[in-house]
């Protein structure tokens, strides 16, 4: 849990408005035009390229919506959804959006460049599904996770996470990063009991 690809970001669990990584760079795969959000986290962005290339190889073509947001443009993005409710369900509030890490990618297909549920029909998600533990990604926000999440199913985000045997047993074992992150806290919590 030291690990800081671990971070925990969500609802409960805000950055800083002045948090941003150091270890951004420009993304090396191909970006929505429109979008300019275009940085990763290094180790990232490295993953992400192999990935990309992986899939292209194999007839999957993949495009990047969405990376690094900063805590004033997922502010931006926040306000101009309309309903609140709604908007809460999709948007992280300012703070609590783990695309602030640096960390966080929103896919697509080249084919269907939409961000929304009808993506996971597309053979780029069916082939991330099987495939992005590999590379140390997971899905991030699983159908059916929505009260634990705090946000609705997202088949399109996908989180780094870097270790590819935790990203592995996560994704088989259909569980979200924060059922994990308690997981390991009980673990640890047994064993300080165990020692006293």
């Amino acid at each position: 849990l030291n690990n800081e690809l671990f971070i925990l970001v969500n609802q409960n669990n805000k950055l800083e408005a002045d948090y941003e990584p150091s270890t951004l760079v420009k993304a090396d795969i191909p970006f929505e035009d429109y979008i300019e959000c275009k940085k990763l986290d290094k180790r990232t962005n490295e993953a992400v390229m192999k990935m990309f290339d992986d899939a292209l190889n194999q007839n999957i073509n993949m495009i990047a919506v969405s990376g690094y947001r900063s805590y004033y443009v997922q502010e931006n993005l926040y306000n101009s959804r309309i309903g609140l409710e709604k908007t809460r369900q999709y948007t992280a509030e300012p703070g609590a959006s783990e695309h602030q890490t640096g960390l966080a990618i929103d896919i697509a297909e080249t084919d269907y460049p939409y961000l929304d549920e009808g993506f996971e029909n597309t053979d780029t998600f069916k082939w991330l599904v099987n495939n992005c533990y590999k590379y140390g990604f997971i899905l991030r926000y699983q159908k059916g996770k929505e009260n634990i999440t705090g946000y609705n199913y997202e088949p399109w985000h996908f989180r780094y996470i870097g270790d590819i045997d935790i990203a592995k047993e996560i994704m088989e074992r259909g569980i979200c990063f924060e059922e994990y992150i308690q997981e390991v806290k009980s673990k640890i919590e047994k064993l300080k009991k165990s020692i006293n």
